[in-house]
């Protein structure tokens, strides 16, 4: 839990700007606000007025204020829309200070407010941590969706069902205390466990947003020389790798993240793959292949024929301004002339939308897939099994997995870590 009180914290960006914006919640946020503009407005109605520190004026602004539970952390709430001056956030942030029973806020303490008030769960709450750190369009909607609350409502259709099936399996267990059923479960009672059961199953499938946030991984291999670093330049937009007409340049990994078409890839230059008699060059050659077996795709450099993994790969026939591409090959390409980008990136492109969560599907991350996979598994337990109390507790246990997706319950070990993500303010 947060500590107690009223906090309050610049929740804009750092100025200077046009606008900056102070926000403060807890029970004394509307005496806090009334001590600095010296009037409290209506409730949601932006109203002009000057902000004092005793006798000084410290700026002319808009405020509001936003009764609590209807807030956003579920309490009292009050925001000040200043110029946003340096000098000017300074003053006030320091005359708050000086408010008796107010303190500064701590990273994330008013999204954990807003959790612990039940105005978010939990997976909103990491769909927030996610938008913050959103640096492509598909990982901004991923997480938008996260936080408008797409995974809350997904499970809690799996609580409900949850819930029939065990008001099901507990009636059946009434009446046969009472010798007035025999032992068999209502008709079609396994059917809906098994619907249900499959039904996560099917969700589980389903990419999960971790490749999307860490981008999906292309390895550029192939023989020394080969133009892999030229290529990866090519793809990132930046010189991210030395390139030299001299083999065996690259000796270790060098990785470059980038958005190629909103979509995050994690773009991997590798050593040539060669034998050699030089240790430090062949230790790269083993990172090289150690990349190629970890990379969700190739760009494969050398002869299409020699290519490690046909399925994996784009086979890429480089430098094709020098000569003409090889035929075998997927795509021609000329780092120089631009020649053949366009068409990989788009191939790039096609692949990889098969491995990112599609718009408009849900996405899990490795924590809800973590409860989801135990959830799916009790369901099918107890859709086998004939013992009803063992059913009973199976499909106890799996509502309590949904409890920690959305985070009514077994979470206090993660909120610390989870809440440090946000920045203060936020």
């Amino acid at each position: 839990m947060s500590a107690p009180g009223t906090i309050f914290a610049l929740s804009s960006g750092s100025p200077p700007a046009a606008v900056a914006i102070v926000r403060i919640s807890g029970p004394k946020a509307d005496a806090a606000l009334q001590h600095i503009a010296g009037q409290l407005p209506e409730p949601r109605l932006a109203t002009l007025a000057r902000l004092r520190c005793g006798a000084e004026t410290l700026d002319n602004a808009l405020i509001l204020r936003f009764p609590g539970p209807a807030s956003a952390t579920g309490e009292d709430v009050a925001e000040l829309h200043l110029h946003g001056g340096r000098a000017v956030v300074a003053s006030v942030l320091e005359a708050l200070g000086r408010v008796e029973g107010l303190r500064p806020a701590e990273p994330g303490e008013f999204t954990r407010r807003a959790f612990e008030n039940k105005r978010i769960d939990l997976a909103e709450a990491e769909g927030l941590a996610d938008l913050l750190t959103a640096e492509t369009q598909s990982q901004r909607r991923a997480a938008l969706a996260m936080a408008g609350g797409s995974v809350g409502r997904l499970v809690g259709a799996w609580r409900e069902q949850l819930l029939a099936l065990s008001a099901q399996v507990e009636a059946a267990l009434d009446f046969s205390d009472e010798g007035e059923v025999g032992d068999s479960l209502p008709e079609g009672w396994r059917e809906q466990a098994d619907s249900l059961a499959g039904e996560i199953e099917a969700v589980l499938a389903r990419p999960s947003t971790e490749r999307l946030k860490e981008g999906v991984r292309v390895a550029i291999a192939g023989p020394p020389n080969a133009g892999k670093s030229s290529l990866l330049n090519a793809l990132a937009g930046r010189e991210a790798a030395i390139t030299s007409a001299i083999e065996g340049t690259t000796r270790d990994l060098v990785e470059a993240p980038t958005a190629i078409g909103g979509m995050p890839f994690l773009l991997i230059d590798t050593a040539g793959l060669r034998d050699s008699d030089d240790e430090v060059e062949r230790i790269g050659v083993g990172r090289a292949r150690d990349a190629l077996e970890r990379a969700d795709l190739i760009l494969w450099l050398g002869e299409p024929a020699d290519c490690p993994d046909p399925d994996r790969a784009i086979r890429v026939s480089p430098k094709s301004d020098l000569s003409p591409p090889d035929p075998a090959s997927d795509v021609g390409v000329s780092a120089v002339t631009g020649e053949g980008i366009d068409r990989l990136v788009a191939m790039l492109g096609e692949r990889a939308s098969g491995l990112l969560p599609a718009e408009g599907d849900v996405a899990l991350n490795a924590r809800h897939r973590h409860a989801a996979e135990a959830i799916m598994q009790d369901v099918r337990q107890a859709g086998r099994i004939s013992d009803f109390l063992a059913i009973a507790e199976a499909l106890r246990h799996a509502r309590l997995e949904v409890d920690r997706i959305t985070g009514r319950a077994g979470v206090e070990d993660m909120l610390d870590a989870l809440f440090g993500r946000f920045c203060i303010g936020k």
